[in-house]
């Protein structure tokens, strides 16, 4: 299965992008990395849409603007690193979402108006820190897990996350020692 890591971390000291990299080392297969901080995906503007949707309607799918949609639905696994900021996910995560989620070439509906995933992506592995407090996890992994199992049929979710990191008294080493732990047993219960 082929293994696409989309690194979301911006910050060079990230503790969420070493987690990523401690998984993915565990998980042992090899890996294309994607990092979004280099990749810049921009949001997608009117110009953007029109440009899209023109180049679709001419069957133009191997056009550079479709890279990361090509790229990701040749991709069994997807493991993402991604903060908690503000409550969420971080801006270059959902703009890179948004270059990938592209009906005709993802997914496409069937009867009913039912997605249906035209991606060969099977399992989801998100991986997340936050100094603070994780008040919601709806609005990061919830919103992942809902994109992929509702656009790309995806049913294996992984979710790893070390919180309260920064809080005072708080012991960070700790609290990531205990995360890569949950990560080792996770791998032990898979084998």
């Amino acid at each position: 299965m082929k293994t696409l890591f989309i690194n979301a971390c911006v910050r060079e000291e990230s503790r969420t992008r070493q987690l990523a990299y401690y998984y993915l080392e565990k998980n042992g297969m090899p890996f294309e990395e994607l990092d979004l901080e280099k990749e810049r995906a921009m949001p997608l503007d009117r110009a953007g849409l029109l440009k899209r949707g023109e180049l679709l309607e001419q069957g133009k799918t191997d056009d550079p603007l479709f890279r990361n949609a090509n790229q990701f639905r040749e991709a069994g696994e997807i493991v993402i690193a991604a903060p908690y900021w503000d409550l969420s996910i971080p801006a270059i995560l959902k703009d890179y979402i948004e270059t990938i989620d592209i009906v005709g070439l993802t997914f496409h509906y069937v009867a009913d108006d039912v997605p249906k995933t035209l991606s060969k992506v099977r399992k989801l592995v998100f991986l997340t820190t936050a100094g603070g407090t994780m008040i919601n996890d709806d609005y990061g992994y919830g919103y992942l897990k809902a994109i992929f199992e509702n656009f790309f049929e995806v049913k294996d979710f992984v979710y790893f996350k070390a919180e309260k990191l920064d809080l005072y008294g708080a012991d960070p080493e700790r609290i990531l020692a205990e995360t890569r732990a949950e990560i080792d047993r996770y791998f032990a219960e898979e084998s």
